[in-house]
């Protein structure tokens, strides 16, 4: 299974696109993940700093926080779903003032020496919405200081002292866990505010949903676009030699990137505001298309690529299972794909046997793009030629539809790895008793991880201890309860981007922050995931 390149399709003409090309290849590097090697020298200068220069800016940093709360007590005070009242108080103006330079004293102390601010930030009347990104940290949080903008959060945050106080005087939206409506609530106070002709904040969001490694964008969740009203675009960049800054969900932890940017002698942060991109009436009708096309004016002004790589492809990549994605995986591509299709992994899972069946009733039979498309219910489509290119390794225009199969269930069980590897013995076994031989171990493990090359032969024959020349499920089963971590061993002994530092993203909340509150995304029968930061 493998990525073949191919030229840019045309787009569909449309009020935001006509005539533009639009193929949204994957990125060349996982979004979701993060890899920080410091040389020789670097250590040294960490090891320095942390015994010097790492605690005095630690505590700096906090001794801003405590300087700050009473001013945001005092500025807090009232129901918080009160109007502003306009113009503002003398002494409201101050606090803001004072607020806002204890928070950029925070800043420069932590080592952020120079903030360069790009363009005209627009006011609340002209612009109700700021939709930031990449959104790659915590560090993101220097524009929301900056311009004491509202955010939407979750309702906990308000409970954290000290940190809840200071939440509070940004008069953020809070979105509840425990509240099964609080997304459509949420939606009507982001309406409610942006159209109320500037009287309320400005409100920050991070439309990507999650963080990533500033590569490219993927996609945009519409809750920010819902309103239909103008929003600003703005984008972040942190021209830094060393990158100490981005948190992904498979890299540095939190506290490792705090230290480590405490550490280093500056850090710099861009932030351009973009023009104020105002809808079309089509786009005001679809959020969706709204979305899109802000993305895209985002990504050019950044220089980088998009893809619709989304929230859920990097629970797919760091799913805890004993075949861990590689970082190139082509099954990331697999599952846009699958979403083009308008086929949900969600639904697809309970008719995987029947798929998995007639598949095996093939046993290995290869076939066209027109009986693929018979195969899937779904029309001939570029988008379906594009996943029909990931199995056809050889362009000779005919596929083996176990692979796709066994693509299927890792998208749709990404955890379990045993049972899509049963699925596949069931397909490329023998009648008789159905062991394969290791050409077809080959092939199921390198579509299981979405690699075009894999070397077996290790595994293979620490599995098939009687040097039979085959192995059945029961010995690959028995094998893998005996030696749970034998993909490391055998098929990736050498490779980096395992790393077991791989944190596993909560769903209901993907960053810190900035929530997701688009009412499609309901949290109702997730499977509960720990949390990023235990």
């Amino acid at each position: 299974m493998r990525l073949r390149g191919c030229g840019p399709r045309a787009a569909p003409a449309s009020s935001a696109g006509a005539g533009e090309a639009r193929r949204l290849a994957p990125p060349g590097r996982n979004p979701f993940v993060h890899e920080l090697r410091l040389s020789a020298l670097r250590k040294a200068q960490v090891a320095v700093m942390t015994l010097t220069l790492f605690p005095v800016r630690l505590l700096l940093a906090a001794l801003m926080m405590l300087l700050a709360w009473p001013f945001a007590l005092a500025a807090s005070l009232g129901p918080a779903e009160k109007e502003p009242e306009q113009p503002l108080a003398l002494w409201r103006r101050v606090v803001d003032f004072l607020l806002k330079a204890i928070m950029r004293t925070m800043w420069f102390a932590g080592g952020f020496h120079r903030v360069t601010v790009k363009g005209r930030r627009a006011p609340p009347a002209e612009a109700a919405i700021l939709t930031l990104a990449p959104h790659s940290s915590y560090f993101d949080a220097i524009p929301v200081t900056m311009t004491m903008s509202s955010i939407v959060m979750k309702a906990e945050s308000r409970d954290i002292p000290i940190w809840g106080t200071l939440i509070r005087y940004i008069r953020p939206v809070f979105v509840s866990r425990s509240d099964p409506d609080s997304r459509r609530k949420t939606v009507e106070e982001i309406k409610r505010r942006a159209q109320s002709g500037g009287k309320w904040p400005q409100i920050m969001i991070f439309p990507e949903g999650t963080c990533t490694n500033r590569t490219c964008l993927i996609t945009f969740k519409p809750g920010a676009f819902i309103p239909g009203v103008p929003v600003q675009p703005v984008v972040l960049r942190y021209p830094n030699k060393l990158d100490t800054i981005t948190w992904t969900w498979q890299g540095p932890g939190a506290l490792e990137i705090l230290w480590l940017t405490l550490c280093q002698f500056h850090n710099q942060v861009e932030i351009e505001f973009l023009p104020v991109y105002s809808p079309s009436e089509e786009e005001k009708r679809n959020p969706a298309l709204y979305a899109r096309n802000v993305r895209r004016v985002m990504a050019e002004a950044l220089g980088v690529s998009v893809t619709d790589y989304t929230f859920e492809d990097c629970q797919l990549a760091l799913a805890e299972g004993q075949l861990r994605l590689p970082a190139d995986t082509c099954l990331l591509e697999f599952a846009r794909l699958v979403r083009g299709l308008g086929l949900k992994p969600e639904k697809l899972e309970k008719d995987l046997d029947k798929y998995s069946e007639s598949a095996k009733m093939r046993r290995g039979e290869k076939i066209g793009v027109p009986e693929f498309a018979a195969y899937l219910e779904v029309p001939v489509s570029d988008t379906l030629e594009d996943m029909f290119s990931l199995f056809d390794e050889g362009g000779g225009g005919k596929v083996d539809l176990r692979e796709y199969v066994v693509a299927l269930s890792v998208v749709c069980r990404p955890a379990q790895t045993l049972d899509t590897i049963r699925l596949a013995f069931k397909m490329y076994g023998s009648p008789e008793d159905g062991s394969l031989d290791e050409d077809a171990l080959s092939c199921i493990l390198k579509t299981a991880l979405g690699v075009a090359e894999l070397s077996v032969t290790d595994l293979f024959r620490a599995i098939d201890e009687e040097e039979k020349g085959t192995i059945t499920f029961a010995d690959f089963s028995r094998f893998a309860e005996l030696y749970p971590g034998f993909a490391e061993e055998y098929l990736y002994p050498d490779q980096t981007q395992f790393d077991s530092r791989a944190q596993t993203p909560p769903a209901p909340t993907p960053n810190g922050f900035c929530t997701d509150f688009s009412p499609d995304s309901s949290d109702v029968g997730r499977r509960p995931f720990r949390k990023k930061l235990d």
